[in-house]
């Protein structure tokens, strides 16, 4: 973290909520509204670790290995939404 310019509390902070996200999104009994909030709070963690990496480290693997997990996380959501969708 302090590679990017961020302090130390930042990455503590960024810890805490991932735990909490990852865990919202791996119980099914977790509303589906704060299933909604995790994917958007992973998906802002992703950019903008991207947008980071590349404004210090420039153009290279570290920028894009965050819009990996985007990737993987989009679909992710793609079917969560298919599965969990009510049935027309």
């Amino acid at each position: 973290m302090s590679h990017l310019g961020y302090p130390a509390y930042f990455g503590n902070a960024l810890v805490v909520f991932k735990v909490l996200g990852a865990l919202s999104l791996a119980i099914p009994q977790v509303p589906k509204r704060l299933k909604e909030f995790a994917y958007a709070g992973f998906t802002f963690n992703f950019l903008f670790a991207s947008i980071s990496h590349f404004a210090v480290d420039g153009i290279g693997f570290q920028s894009f290995f965050p819009l990996i997990f985007l990737v993987i996380l989009w679909i992710s959501y793609t079917y969560y939404n298919k599965v969990y969708s009510p049935k027309n």
